[in-house]
């Protein structure tokens, strides 16, 4: 991609996370009263205040408490949406781009909870979720100071071994992440998974967003944007959790 195409990646990748912000403000000042649903018309309002669009045949994103969050695609919606109550986990996946032909998407996930004190079982998933993000982040890199980019199936394996070494590959159901293009939020340059032969290449922005679900009880996913410079410099768009948010 172009630089200005990047920038425009760069700029969308902000204000999602300034919207991420918002709607965990709203969430907090009204918990026990709005739901999955609402916080999702919320989202759609503040990207029209922003100027992002998102997919044309997209009419939800991702907005999820409690044992919804289990689900790896939950859209909620306006009949039997749960009402987000004190002490769940909350997670949060936007994705959106500039209103312009040649913007590529940006495509964030962050977890919160609404709640003083994260249960020890959360807690722990989210640490394990970061490693393997971060073993990830490695693997790269590594390669990187090579002056190599990896397989996307080798990025994958980064971060699967992860979750293997602690006996919960089982419950980490979808790939590690995808190439952003500006047609859609999964982009079809490369993908990271199991059974792909694609390799990564520079200049094109991509995620990165292990999760780990545990059916009916609760899932956590990070999910970061990033892309690798022409002269193989790893660069992050937007913010990297570290702790889960305080609602």
């Amino acid at each position: 991609m172009k630089n200005d195409e990047i920038q425009k990646h760069i700029i969308a990748a902000r204000k999602l996370n300034a919207i991420k912000d918002r709607v965990f403000r709203l969430i907090g000042k009204n918990i026990g009263r709005i739901s999955e649903h609402e916080v999702n018309v919320f989202i759609f309002s503040e990207f029209k205040k922003e100027g992002l669009v998102t997919e044309k045949k997209c009419s939800s994103q991702i907005a999820a408490c409690g044992p919804d969050t289990s689900f790896v695609h939950y859209f909620p919606k306006k009949r039997g949406s749960r009402v987000i109550r004190k002490n769940e986990l909350v997670l949060i996946d936007i994705w959106a781009k500039l209103d312009r032909k040649d913007a590529p998407f940006a495509d964030i996930t962050w977890m919160g909870y609404t709640g003083k004190s994260v249960p020890k079982d959360i807690q722990e998933t989210f640490g394990l979720v970061l490693g393997a993000r971060d073993a990830a982040i490695k693997f790269l890199k590594s390669n990187l100071r090579k002056k190599k980019l990896p397989g996307a199936k080798g990025m994958e394996t980064s971060a699967r071994g992860y979750f293997k070494k602690y006996g919960v590959e089982k419950h980490f159901p979808h790939g590690l992440g995808h190439s952003l293009s500006a047609a859609q939020v999964h982009g079809t340059y490369f993908r990271f998974s199991r059974k792909s032969d694609s390799r990564m290449k520079t200049t094109i922005p991509f995620t990165i967003e292990p999760g780990l679900y545990f059916k009916d009880k609760f899932g956590v996913r990070s999910e970061i944007d990033c892309y690798v410079t022409a002269d193989y410099k790893f660069v992050v768009t937007g913010r990297v959790q570290k702790e889960i948010v305080r609602v």
